[in-house]
């Protein structure tokens, strides 16, 4: 059968859906980027905040239409939004015939065959979304077993990003309980892969032609303490740096109370892994922070921040904060703009709070209006693009390495690439100009000088 899939929300929930596309082509289906022309469609969701939740669902309505108006015979619902809503989903959604959650994801070639998949125990009050509203739930007393599933180098994978770059995920799971975060009750306990499995797909990928990895779970540096195994992040860095074909591996989602030496030396050292660090902080205010149930505090965080830059010369740091959690005042703010300026930071992300169920936020007073947690977050922005362009200016005149991504989306003749220090999607980048765009190919190096800045990208040219 012809099988069409949307994959949404993080690089993590990608990965499932190209294990999903992997195990359904090795069954000897085809695959299709036409939803009107496939005859199983299948919506991998995210549920981690309520504007993930809105596009999932509008999303699978979106896909339900196909069962009325094409080729469609089946609609299979899976991931984050699968594992917390499922009966409700298939309640509420009739066109839906299969739903499976986060850990079921082998499970999806007897999905599109129309094996009838076992629901979940879980009973929460599910309401399709209004206009201007979101679903509602409460959670009940018993819910499914938390998921175990993770993949291994041996499962069929079928790359969704450009060739020359992919997500390898070295974990699932977490295991702390930030008061805003659902994600252990979708994701279950933090589970790391075994070295030898992630090296050897490393291998793989590299002979496929992918230059950088991107190594990724819920605390990528917790990675192996579940395994009893200290220092396996800084091993695993060392491995990898070895593995022919890769030019650059990089590190997503470091939780910062877990940042150790033997890392920091491991990053300093090898010279494929990239000076990069995204540290999702979450804010800076202490008592913020400890309504967040963070372990970090505004002192530990400055110190922490030094001393990844004394150790790691040259590094690009990322992070997150939140604004608009519960009991945040204009002051608290007032100390994350402090803590932003004081550091630096190359790149920052900004989220309004989400008031989600089953959370321990939830028993909160959601107190910060909507357009205040807006307003808030405008602001936090706003310094950061001062901050990015004062910085970005400074730059012109500097020779530097590039990888190259392709033709830039609006203009043919432009080509789009990456520092070291710029993540895929997530980041700014730099638009390569006066360039030969036939003799740079995607996934190529090439050696530029920066002539301009324009928000958060950098403009260049060729040496």
């Amino acid at each position: 059968m012809k099988i069409g899939l949307v994959s949404l929300g993080c690089p993590k929930n990608l990965v499932d859906s190209e294990v999903m596309l992997g195990l359904a082509q090795k069954a000897g289906h085809e695959l299709t980027n036409d939803a009107a022309g496939a005859d199983v469609l299948v919506v991998n969701t995210c549920a981690f905040i309520n504007s993930a939740k809105q596009e999932s669902i509008d999303t699978i309505l979106e896909m339900a239409q196909h069962k009325k108006d094409g080729a469609c015979r089946r609609l299979i619902v899976t991931g984050c939004l699968a594992e917390r809503y499922r009966d409700e989903l298939r309640a509420e959604i009739p066109e839906i015939d299969a739903v499976l959650g986060t850990g079921e994801v082998p499970e999806i070639v007897q999905a599109i065959g129309g094996a009838a998949m076992p629901h979940g125990a879980s009973r929460l009050m599910f309401h399709r979304v209004a206009p201007h509203g979101q679903p509602t739930a409460q959670p009940s007393a018993t819910s499914p077993q938390p998921p175990s599933y993770i993949y291994d180098a041996n499962t069929p994978r079928l790359l969704a990003t450009p060739k020359h770059y992919a997500y390898v995920k070295i974990a699932e799971g977490c295991d702390y309980k930030c008061a805003f975060c659902i994600i252990p009750t979708l994701r279950g306990h933090y589970r790391s892969r075994p070295a030898d499995s992630i090296v050897r797909e490393a291998r793989s990928l590299a002979v496929r032609g992918v230059k950088e990895i991107l190594l990724i779970s819920q605390d990528t540096t917790f990675y192996g303490i579940d395994r009893q195994e200290r220092g396996a992040l800084a091993r695993l860095l060392r491995e990898l740096n070895a593995v022919d074909g890769l030019e650059w591996i990089r590190l997503l989602y470091l939780y910062p109370t877990t940042i150790d030496d033997p890392t920091l030396a491991a990053m300093a050292d090898c010279e494929k892994v990239c000076k990069y660090i995204d540290l999702p902080l979450q804010h800076a205010s202490n008592p913020v922070l400890k309504r967040m149930k963070r372990p970090g505090t505004r002192q530990k965080y400055d110190d922490l921040l030094r001393r990844i830059r004394d150790r790691v010369p040259g590094v690009a740091l990322r992070t997150t904060f939140i604004t608009g959690f519960p009991g945040e005042t204009d002051a608290d703010v007032n100390e994350l703009c402090r803590f932003v300026s004081d550091h630096a930071f190359d790149h920052v992300g900004v989220f309004t709070y989400s008031h989600e169920e089953g959370t321990s936020a939830h028993g909160l007073r959601d107190d910060v209006p909507a357009k205040l947690k807006a307003a808030r977050r405008a602001k936090v922005m706003s310094l950061q693009k001062r901050l990015v362009r004062q910085r970005l200016r400074m730059r012109v005149g500097e020779l530097v390495r590039v990888m190259v991504d392709g033709p830039a989306s609006d203009h043919d003749l432009v080509l789009k690439g990456r520092l070291e220090t710029q993540a895929p999607d997530i980041d700014g980048c730099v638009y390569l100009t006066e360039c030969d765009t036939s003799a740079l190919k995607m996934g190529e190096f090439a050696d530029v000088a920066i002539v301009g800045a324009r928000g958060y990208d950098l403009l260049a040219t060729p040496r």
